[in-house]
């Protein structure tokens, strides 16, 4: 098919289809005009997150920087438009190794896998695999299992993971076992604080998030420059409409926003710890929709965006657009929005002598100062007023983590030891009741967790994995610039920081067989991980520490 007159002709998952050529990305098409909503939007559009990944002739492409025009005559298959056989097989490969949580990023990373092996190439070598998720971001699993299920798929065990309810194969560092899909989801719950499935059609992209479901008609509102809501019948439309201006990452240096007290005089500090802003980077941005006099849609939707959504406002601002417009409104935050409105953790500068005396300043938030005197009671916790973004004590082990950081050290020099090292090991027990141990060495990061009855084994050490991930990287690569006046600068993901699948380090888990009540793992593994990370690095007064020796 090729282009006629003012309408683009083209296939899409074996369908000939027929739009307007009205400037519209790919991606704008294909969920706006098309209502496919297995292409999924998650940097709106900075071609950078790669969740909106397609194959146009079996070449992967990033959607949402593609003109649609471009595919004039050509053929493009999403998830949803794979083989029955590659649709299986990936999805099986994905639940067996745990590779798939909320299942944003997955429909994209299938779609890259399934190009480069239609083409060739070897999903077995870890190098192979690393070029080809340096296009993505996924916060959730922290790589290595997609990378296990890269190679699962390329050499399928005989255990097929037919439906959520058929024995699946356990990742490879595992034996096969059968698993209860509901106590895996389960698992998963307790995990993200709100109800998450991993069955073959989020893998593929059939679970509706906060954006999805909406009837035919539904306007897509954003916010412009001028803070005002925009509203039209497509989400490219409203952006012209409301004058967006593309996110950009700064050449400013980020420096922690808060300056180390200095010691009384005579005396020195021995731990000293000052952290930058940071980005939580869950991938679905704020977005709801609601009906007049309805229910706005759940933003957490299939996730719980590390505590990032818990207090977002987008679901009632849903509601009142709709309710004034009279008609159905989706209400959708772009990345620029998510990271100047979204919650951080709170910025600290820590400095402490080794009987656990001195003052720890942190950004006024509400509990900052009670999870830092539970930890650290000796210390003085001084609350200040700091310019810019939100903070929250909802984020993964906000503040907690930190103050577990700063025992961790303490405790090191109490007992005799130096703080320079290669190798650390710390050990922390959760608020929840989840005990962690962490051992980060040049070999890579080995956790060991007792968190109650593991439900389902692939599950809990997904998310172990994910959260070593976000602690690894949060401690050597993360940062978000933030000016003085408070105005967020890094508005980019790939400016975030988040280590990618090249630079991360092997995890190992063991999970404690138990009994006893399930409870969430996640703080402490982050916790233990982040703390022994940064040990390991020589506890220097700065985050992110760098990734200098980086780990096998």
């Amino acid at each position: 098919m090729a282009q006629t007159g003012e309408s683009l002709q083209f296939t899409v998952d074996g369908r000939a289809v027929e739009v307007p050529d009205d400037g519209d990305t790919l991606l704008g098409v294909l969920r706006d005009r098309l209502g496919i909503e297995a292409v999924l939007d998650g940097c709106s559009p900075q071609g950078q997150c790669g969740c909106c990944t397609v194959l146009v002739d079996d070449a992967p492409r990033v959607a949402c920087v593609t003109p649609a025009r471009r595919v004039a005559g050509r053929h493009v298959t999403t998830a949803a438009g794979l083989s029955p056989d590659e649709q299986q097989r990936w999805s099986d490969a994905f639940l067996a190794c745990g590779a798939s949580q909320c299942g944003f990023c997955t429909p994209g990373i299938v779609c890259r896998f399934v190009g480069h092996e239609r083409r060739g190439a070897d999903l077995a070598d870890r190098a192979t695999v690393d070029k080809a998720l340096a296009a993505h971001l996924c916060r959730c699993t922290g790589w290595q299992t997609i990378r296990e299920a890269a190679a699962h798929a390329a050499t399928p065990s005989q255990v097929s993971v037919r439906d959520p309810a058929a024995t699946a194969a356990a990742p490879p560092s595992a034996d096969t076992t059968d698993r209860d899909p509901d106590a895996a989801a389960r698992r998963a719950s307790i995990e993200t604080g709100g109800p998450q499935r991993s069955v073959p059609a989020s893998v593929l992209g059939g679970y509706d998030f906060g954006a999805d479901g909406a009837p035919p008609g539904t306007l897509s509102a954003i916010t412009g420059p001028d803070a005002n809501w925009h509203a039209a019948e497509s989400l490219t439309e409203a952006r012209r409409q409301a004058g967006k201006v593309q996110g950009r990452r700064t050449t400013l240096e980020p420096t922690p926003p808060i300056q180390i007290p200095e010691p009384p005089p005579g005396a020195q500090w021995d731990v000293q710890l000052a952290t930058c802003w940071t980005e939580p980077a869950y991938l679905e941005t704020d977005a709801a929709w609601c009906e007049p006099g309805g229910n706005p849609s759940d933003p957490l939707a299939n996730g719980g965006a590390f505590g990032g959504k818990a207090e977002s406002p987008v679901g009632e601002e849903a509601r009142q657009l709709a309710n004034n417009l009279n008609q159905p409104v989706r209400v959708l935050w772009s990345r620029e929005d998510t990271v100047r409105r979204g919650p951080k953790r709170p910025p600290l500068a820590a400095a402490l002598q080794t009987d656990g005396t001195g003052i720890i300043r942190i950004a006024r938030t509400p509990g900052a100062t009670e999870a830092l005197q539970a930890v650290l009671p000796k210390a003085e916790i001084v609350e200040v007023a700091v310019p810019g973004p939100p903070t929250s004590m909802n984020l993964r082990a906000a503040v907690w983590a930190e103050a577990q950081m700063l025992a961790a050290a303490l405790n090191r020099l109490q007992t005799g030891e130096s703080l320079e090292a290669t190798t650390a090991t710390v050990e922390v027990t959760s608020p929840e009741g989840a005990t962690a141990r962490a051992t980060v060495s040049p070999d890579g990061i080995d956790v060991h967790i007792d968190a109650g009855n593991p439900l389902d084994q692939v599950t809990l050490r997904s998310y172990a994995i994910g959260a070593s991930h976000m602690a690894w990287s949060w401690v050597t690569s993360e940062s978000l610039t933030v000016d003085n006046e408070g105005q967020v600068q890094d508005l980019t993901i790939r400016s975030f920081g988040i280590a990618r699948s090249a630079d991360t380090p092997h995890i190992d888990v063991t999970i404690k067989p138990s009994q006893q009540p399930p409870v969430q793992a996640g703080n402490a593994v982050f916790a233990a991980a982040a703390a022994a990370t940064w040990l390991s690095r020589g506890a220097p007064a700065q985050l992110p520490t760098g990734q200098s020796t980086p780990l096998r």
